[in-house]
């Protein structure tokens, strides 16, 4: 028994996430000089998402069989995305308006200290409508990698995929190969970084606890509940709602990535969690193609939980301030969030940046008001992170249906099958 739980990778995790919970809660001063752990292990796996989207997305669209095809995937993916991020961005709308767990706070504009937010009011500065679309070209070729946009490596990798889909096959198979043995490699070195995913993740949480202080939650409990209860909701009912119409239960693949949730969790970064959910995806079933299109996309398009704060945040701090907006002004918010959430992936305080972006281009709302909830950012992180995480991880399941490239029977033995059965070796599972 000891040594089965010792075997698999994510109990370490597990183990490290509550140990690090601990230090932080008893041993504050220390655990916050636990931030280079967390931030080191966080880098050594960004520093691998360009070349692996680039790989991935080559040889997805090249691997597609045809460029109408790989065409025809990407635009039922970003149609999906979109109708989707509606609905995330509603339920937020709809929670805040119901709840209103802002309407008590009475805060005084006045009294908050705008410098607090400056920092993020800064970078969201030039996020205006067409800085955003702007943004997805790079200022070169390898800017994108150097910068480690996802935008802009997304775009790359798209326009390569298609170039070397149109050679001729004398040129294109032996770049596909030379493409699936880097990609290879890449994954290698992903499998050795995971060995540090319990020092990591057990760091971050020390970090956040130890930072910031159960304490600080207190006060926002209400807000923190009903993000929490919102992402909930939509994960179960929305996106369980669809995965039953598509013929599978939503809880068995919640159940099968529980490794890389809690990575995501600790690390409050779904980025962090990316290249395992690839591996998982393609050994669940899925062919390579669409998880090489699908999921890399979705971490630009496809951000439910973003989506889910960005609304019922700035509902929350317009309430708090007395503010009271129109129907017309909450459909404004919602039109500009499609547009600013765009390319907020999973990168820890990603979301806050959009948040002032959202509401430097909403008239009535103060930025300002992001004073309110600077102190508990951090603690709502970790549920978008992981709602972005479980939406792209259903989104490519959808899109294998959809296509027809889902193995059905490798699909049923892998998500019924016992605990003590082989697993990928890249994934939180076993090693």
């Amino acid at each position: 028994m000891v040594r089965r739980f010792a075997s698999k990778l994510y109990n370490w995790v597990a183990v490290m996430i509550v140990l690090g919970a601990l230090l932080g809660h008893f041993y504050p001063g220390v655990a916050v000089k636990m931030q280079p752990l967390a931030d080191g292990f966080i880098n050594l796996i960004k520093m691998l998402i360009p070349p692996v989207i680039l790989c991935s997305v080559v040889l997805g669209i090249a691997g597609a069989g045809s460029i109408k095809k790989a065409g025809r995937v990407g635009a039922k993916a970003i149609l999906y995305f979109e109708v989707v991020s509606t609905f995330a961005l509603v339920i937020g709308l709809i929670m805040a308006n119901v709840f209103g767990p802002g309407r008590s706070f009475h805060a005084d504009p006045s009294k908050l200290d705008p410098r607090l937010v400056a920092g993020y009011v800064a970078q969201a500065h030039h996020m205006t409508v067409t800085d955003h679309l702007l943004k997805m070209i790079p200022k070169t070729l390898f800017s994108a990698f150097t910068d480690g946009d996802i935008l802009q490596v997304l775009l790359i990798s798209v326009l390569l995929g298609f170039s070397a889909a149109a050679l001729p096959e004398k040129y294109k198979a032996p770049l596909i190969a030379m493409l699936e043995n880097v990609s290879k490699m890449f994954f290698g070195v992903m499998k050795q970084i995971l060995y540090l995913a319990p020092i990591g993740a057990g760091a971050a949480i020390a970090f956040t606890i130890g930072k910031f202080g159960l304490k600080s939650l207190v006060p926002m409990a209400q807000l923190i509940g009903l993000f929490y209860a919102t992402c909930a909701l939509f994960v179960i009912v929305v996106l369980g709602t669809i995965a039953r119409l598509a013929g599978f239960n939503i809880f068995k693949v919640l159940r099968y990535i529980k490794g890389e949730l809690l990575l995501v969790l600790a690390t409050s970064s779904s980025e962090s969690a990316l290249i395992p959910l690839m591996t998982k995806m393609e050994h669940l079933g899925l062919s390579k193609s669409i998880v090489g299109l699908v999921i890399p996309t979705g971490y630009s398009f496809n951000l439910d939980g973003t989506n889910i704060y960005m609304t019922l945040a700035s509902i929350f701090i317009a309430q708090a301030m007395g503010i009271e907006l129109t129907l017309g002004q909450q459909l404004g918010i919602l039109v500009v969030t499609m547009i600013t959430s765009k390319g907020a992936a999973g990168v820890t305080g990603s979301g806050f940046i959009t948040l002032a972006a959202t509401l430097a281009v909403v008239p009535g709302i103060p930025v300002a008001g992001m004073a309110l909830i600077l102190g508990i950012d951090k603690f709502m992180s970790e549920a978008r992170a992981i709602t972005n995480h479980i939406g792209n991880c259903l989104a490519a399941v959808l899109m294998a249906i959809w296509e027809k490239e889902l193995d059905w029977k490798r699909f049923n033995e892998v998500l019924n099958r016992h605990e003590d059965e082989p697993m990928p070796e890249v994934a939180l599972a076993e090693e």
